[in-house]
């Protein structure tokens, strides 16, 4: 999956790597954690941001969070939300889930 930023594609995808980073970096709580908050639909701001950053570092992206706040994301705040609730899905989807199984 891929993120515009400032007119530019960039992939992202959360490696095991990326999600460790992403969870020793959560303010609060664990994966399992920020999963539910996704599922309530009760994430913040920042766990849309953190998933980001973790979602772009495991496509090889060699930035910081901080680089991110005053770039323009095509679709805005909502696409962003958005990829960062499918990169989360994605991470925890069973393999056969991806192909269309059951």
């Amino acid at each position: 999956m891929a993120l515009v930023i400032d007119g530019e594609r960039h992939r992202m995808r959360l490696t095991l790597g990326a999600l460790a980073e992403l969870e020793a970096g959560l303010e609060s709580g664990s994966l399992v954690d920020l999963v539910q908050r996704f599922e309530r639909s009760a994430f913040s701001t920042r766990d849309v941001l953190a998933l980001i950053v973790a979602g772009l570092r495991g496509g090889g992206w060699a930035g910081r969070a901080q680089d991110l706040l005053s770039v323009e994301i095509e679709g805005g705040p909502m696409a962003a939300a958005r990829a960062a609730a499918e990169l989360l899905a994605r991470a925890f989807m069973l393999p056969d889930q991806a192909d269309g199984g059951v």
